[in-house]
């Protein structure tokens, strides 16, 4: 007697390839800095909300952590105040400060929410101000060896992980602008998302950072080759930062700093793929660049190769 073949069967072998992964993850802090594609395409907004509800419900703890360059741009635009970016980083006058507070704290933020409390009464926002989550400096960055003033962009000084640590104890997703106060003047700073994720994931001693781009990863040769380098150690990195454009260049230097604090791994993955996230932590072929620590023994390889 045949046995009957079930349509089904091919989502059974789906969950046993994610059975070791999530094993792995389960009650692990996972930090994802949700930005670029995935920050203004409504399909990919959804699929990143279902990501991130996935994860909760699969037992891990995730934490997001946001920006909003395109929508501070144009809201930007609409107050006729110029967008201008030295050192990679906008130039933010108190004027555009209140404007990027607004956008982050009042728009993107309570969009994401939404989205995320869709599935259920998980999410919770809040700033890098509250609770002193994220303490900042005013940041001056040396270009042609000068030090230049580029107004309210901040640089951390401390994270205060206690409001976030609670509100994950109580099963909620933490998500968080990536705007901090100074201890010194009182000003609100704009930082760096990347870098604030980073931070937050070095802080909380996160299993994963996941960094959400534009691209597939980092290259291994670009624009000679469009081979992604899917595994890389810190050190292998730290030589590879000056070679890099500047859009990648925070993203990678947080990635660092993160596996460097005491984050397991630090992944920069493709935010213009749907389920990117799941695809990352829960198959056994992944996408994206994986960013490891020194004592790892596993080494790099190239995107389609195999190790």
């Amino acid at each position: 007697m045949s046995t009957r073949q079930h349509t089904a069967l091919p989502k059974a072998q789906i969950l046993i390839e994610a059975l070791p992964w999530l094993t792995r993850h389960h009650g692990k802090t996972v930090v994802i800095k949700f930005g670029g594609n995935a920050m203004v395409d409504e399909q990919l907004k959804a699929a990143f909300a279902q990501d991130v509800v996935f994860l909760r419900h699969a037992g891990l703890k995730p934490v997001v952590v946001h920006g909003g360059g395109p929508q501070i741009s144009a809201q930007l635009d609409r107050h006729g105040l110029v967008s201008e970016f030295k050192a990679g980083l906008r130039v933010t006058t108190p004027e555009a400060m209140d404007v990027v507070r607004m956008v982050l704290a009042g728009q993107v933020q309570r969009e994401l929410v939404g989205l995320l409390n869709r599935h259920g009464p998980l999410a919770v926002g809040l700033t890098g101000e509250d609770a002193h989550t994220i303490t900042a400096t005013r940041h001056r960055p040396r270009i042609d060896g000068e030090l230049v003033d580029i107004g309210r962009v901040g640089e951390i000084t401390e994270i205060d992980t206690g409001a976030i640590e609670a509100l994950l104890a109580d099963g909620r997703i933490p998500v968080v602008s990536s705007i901090a106060r100074s201890a010194d003047d009182g000003h609100v700073y704009n930082v760096n998302a990347d870098t604030a994720a980073a931070a937050l994931a070095a802080a909380l001693k996160a299993e994963t950072l996941m960094v959400l781009t534009d691209v597939e990863g980092l290259y291994e040769d670009w624009p000679n080759s469009d081979d992604v380098i899917s595994r890389l150690t810190a050190s292998e990195l730290e030589k590879l930062l000056p070679e890099l454009s500047s859009g990648m260049v925070p993203k990678m230097e947080g990635c660092l700093h993160a596996v460097r604090g005491g984050v397991t791994t630090a992944r920069v993955i493709d935010g213009r793929v749907q389920h990117s996230i799941l695809l990352e932590i829960f198959t056994d072929e992944g996408i994206g660049t994986m960013v490891v620590p020194d004592d790892e023994t596993t080494p790099h390889v190239a995107q389609g190769e195999t190790a």
